[in-house]
């Protein structure tokens, strides 16, 4: 095999070490900010990201992981099948490559991970360092070469916000740095062969870096041979030095055919999971661009779009005929955007669900085990409530809600501000008692920014574009008037494995249950040709649930309760044909005690 682009040899020269406004009627605009006062409901606990790492400690790993020379995720695999160098392992620098700035780029993100192993010596140490993408304000995207294995909450910091690396001194050169709070690995990477190589870890807050979006599962344009593509990294700059770049570095690489890339690579190179891109090495630094050791987990850049994911070639990257090759995200967009959209309550990547006590108006979450949940928790008095959603309009990876009064229809918000450590409820908008159905699925447009949505008592659906901060652009009309004929519309991300936002919908008159496509478009083009899914009647279940993917195998699931109150559980196949859900299995009994699911 060939090397992963990790950064290993830390030797450098010079280093020591929209439409707002009173909705006074349905088909008003959202409110733009609060009017009004909210109902004074209880508020759950949280526990904000374990605990929460102190600057001096965070400095202390990028210290360590600057100083350190390792290699993420090496492997024992002595050569490539094909064309390989006999010291070849596997190893990724941008040579060839220019300058960039922050600016240009400011999605960059640093990944240092530094392990003191906590004995006395020095020699079992671990500390190395790699690239990635910030994707959403909490999610970095990066290579699971860079993440298996490692425990990046108590051992990793990422910088973002800078193109410069850290000085000896741990100064930042205006960057910030945070902690890890958890961290995913496509649950089929392998390290022998670095197929599957695509991970992401979460933030315990928000960064102020600017995103960078996937690119779209289907995309075929973006990896046509020729394609000219940017490589982003800090890595090694030169084959016969182990020094890393100071400075962040951009290269542009042609993408190369699957032909081209199995010619050079053999077995090594998997058809579908992989994607190369340069131009053949020559052999030495001159006449070589490529990623290099250091680039690990660094985005490959097509239209302002991560077509790649840095993830191996040879040792020292420019032995004769060699390309960099690419984790190609296209093909891991379904497994890898309800990552980037996982938010739950206990933060263990499985969707917790939320539920009120039809007697008694108590709210209560209950924590997904994958096949079953846990406890009753209590979130205090609901009385009053006559629809709860589980949703992240913010973006900061804690679990919110929106929810309605029974009284008058007003909508509200409510979410935790971790700079506080306390909830803020807001109003979103008034006297929406006529509203026939309101659906918080998220990402429906297409940016990366949870939307809301709401069938009007004409039957006609519209979305309200989210921006990320608990307010909506002017709305936007997705669906003609014959919306109102389901008794049951829900979604929460993606049932069909392409990273789009879908929706359940279920026939009032018959039960008929359909499938809505999402196509990640705005406004009438949202979602494409339904499928039928099954016909369920209200005698064989008078309740379905959506609250995303319960049995954290990051595809979303549905949920469906008996009148008896059983509740069984349809896990998502990710796939974009038949059969979207395995044979169902039971959660649990009682739940028939319960009138509103999150």
């Amino acid at each position: 095999m060939g090397t992963s682009l990790s950064g290993g040899g830390r030797h450098r020269r010079g280093y020591g070490i929209a439409a707002a406004g009173v909705a006074a009627a349905v088909g008003a605009a959202l409110l733009a900010s609060p009017a009004g006062a909210s109902p004074a409901l209880p508020q759950p606990t949280v526990n904000p990201a374990m605990e929460t790492p102190s600057l001096d400690e965070l400095t202390r790993r990028v210290v360590g992981a600057m100083a350190g020379d390792d290699i993420a995720g090496q492997t024992n695999k002595s050569s490539l099948s094909k064309n390989a160098n006999p010291d070849s392992a596997i190893d990724a620098k941008i040579i060839g490559g220019s300058t960039t700035s922050i600016t240009s780029a400011p999605w960059m993100a640093q990944l240092h991970y530094y392990d003191d192993r906590g004995t006395s010596g020095t020699g079992d140490d671990i500390g190395f360092f790699c690239s990635g993408a910030v994707v959403a304000p909490t999610k970095i995207l990066t290579a699971a070469h860079c993440a298996k294995g490692y425990d990046w909450h108590n051992n990793g910091a990422i910088v973002t916000g800078t193109a410069q690396l850290p000085s000896a001194d741990g100064d930042l050169h205006g960057g910030t740095v945070s902690g890890v709070w958890r961290q995913w690995n496509d649950p089929r990477y392998n390290a022998n062969t670095i197929d599957n190589d695509i991970a992401l870890l979460t933030l315990p807050a928000p960064v102020r870096a600017t995103p960078i979006r996937m690119t779209t599962a289907g995309d075929t344009a973006s990896y046509a041979a020729g394609t000219n593509a940017k490589v982003y990294g800090w890595g090694r700059t030169s084959s016969t030095s182990q020094a890393i770049s100071e400075t962040l570095k951009t290269a542009t690489l042609p993408i190369q055919s699957d032909a081209t890339c199995t010619d050079a690579w053999g077995s090594d190179f998997v058809k579908g999971h992989m994607v190369c891109a340069g131009e053949p090495a020559s052999g030495s630094d001159e006449g070589t661009t490529s990623a290099c050791n250091g680039d690990s987990g660094g985005p490959l850049v097509v239209n302002n779009r991560i077509v790649g994911v840095v993830s191996w070639g040879v040792v020292d990257c420019v032995a004769e005929g060699a390309y960099s090759v690419f984790t190609k995200v296209t093909d891991y967009v379904g497994v890898t955007y309800p990552r980037v959209d996982d938010t739950d309550i206990n933060g263990d990547h499985r969707a917790d669900l939320w539920l009120r006590h039809k007697s008694t108006g108590v709210g209560y979450s209950r924590n997904s085990r994958s096949s079953s949940f846990g406890a009753n928790e209590s979130w205090g008095d609901w009385s009053g409530v006559d629809l709860v959603l589980q949703t992240d309009l913010d973006r900061d990876g804690y679990q919110d809600l929106v929810y309605r009064r029974g009284d008058n229809g007003n909508v509200y918000w409510s979410h935790y501000v971790i700079s506080t450590g306390d909830w803020s409820t807001k109003l979103l908008v008034r006297n929406w008692k006529s509203v026939n159905q309101i659906i918080t699925p998220g990402d429906v447009t297409g940016d990366y920014v949870p939307d809301l949505l709401m069938v009007d008592s004409a039957g006609v659906l519209w979305t309200y574009p989210g921006k990320g901060n608990g307010s909506f652009s002017a709305r936007l009309k997705t669906g003609s008037s014959g919306w109102n004929a389901f008794n049951f519309l829900g979604g929460h991300g993606d049932f069909t494995g392409d990273g789009r936002t879908d929706l359940i919908a279920r026939y009032r008159s018959n039960g008929d249950v359909y499938l809505y496509k999402g196509t990640g478009k705005a406004g009438a083009g949202s979602f494409g040709g339904r499928v039928k899914l099954t016909t369920w009647k209200n005698t064989t279940f008078n309740d379905l649930v959506t609250v995303g993917d319960v049995s954290g195998d990051g595809k979303a699931d549905l949920l469906a309760r008996t009148p008896g109150g059983t509740m069984y559980q349809y896990r998502g196949t990710g796939k974009n044909t038949a059969p979207f859900f395995s044979t169902r299995v039971s959660v649990g009994t009682g739940f028939q005690h319960y009138d509103i699911f999150g």
